[in-house]
């Protein structure tokens, strides 16, 4: 795991690689203007039909200017990490590739491209399940709200095994065979700690616009590991 994490870290440098940092990161950012602009706008109007409105109470716009910011902010920080990996599931054959072609260049050669449209599907299925599996969380975080940090390790832990899962899906399901089944997956382990590591550096200010890239490239390197192993393919190397 940590050899994987150290050559996806190094090759954060490959035009390849910045390539999909710089489209990730503005489709986030633009997701999230549109977004928050529309929650703002929502709250506002709807502060305003429930009787805040400046004509009924002194300062009443600025209190919804506060309220709803305060507001969406939360919102972005709890939605940012689902929307994130949803994006960069859409870009993910380009960091896969890339990785391939460095590191892996037997295995590139038969490497089975997704597609833009299966790969919008598979961000789409990813982002639905991740938000299912989050509410499915919520009552054992209320519960565990008296804790203290209670709530904050559940939703961490669910969205380390949703990450470790959805990361390593995408580069698994390049590599299907005939019938259409996906390559071996990387120990239930590996797999957590991989997710842990990109919920971590999610939660991180700047760094979690690059965190899903250097996910995707870490899971890349796990996957095709256990996927040479089990088909015994050649052509494995751990150069920089």
């Amino acid at each position: 795991m940590l050899s994987a994490l150290g050559l996806s870290l190094g090759q954060l440098a490959d035009r390849r690689i910045l390539r999909v940092l710089g489209k990730s990161a503005l489709v986030t950012l633009a997701l999230f203007v549109v977004l928050g602009a529309l929650g703002w706008w929502g709250l506002d109007t709807a502060f305003i039909a429930s009787g805040l409105r400046d004509d009924l109470a002194s300062g009443a716009q600025t209190l919804r200017v506060l309220i709803a910011g305060v507001i969406v902010l939360i919102g972005v920080w709890l939605l940012f990490r689902l929307v994130a990996i949803a994006v960069v599931q859409f870009f993910a054959d380009e960091v896969v590739a890339a990785v391939e072609a460095r590191h892996y260049p037997a295995l590139a050669a038969t490497a089975r491209p997704l597609g833009w449209r299966a790969e919008a599907r598979q961000a789409l299925r990813g982002l639905v399940r991740s938000v299912l599996w989050n509410l499915a969380a919520l009552p054992v975080a209320v519960v565990l709200l008296v804790t203290g940090l209670g709530p904050a390790l559940v939703f961490f832990l669910v969205n380390a095994v949703l990450l470790g899962r959805e990361l390593t899906e995408m580069v698994r399901l390049r590599h299907r065979d005939a019938a259409g089944t996906p390559a071996a997956a990387p120990p239930a382990w590996q797999r957590l700690l991989l997710g842990g590591t990109v919920a971590g550096l999610l939660a991180v200010p700047f760094i979690n616009l690059v965190a899903p890239v250097i996910g995707a490239a870490t899971a890349t390197h796990l996957v095709l590991r256990r996927h040479a192993e089990v088909s015994n393919v050649g052509g494995v190397s751990d150069a920089p």
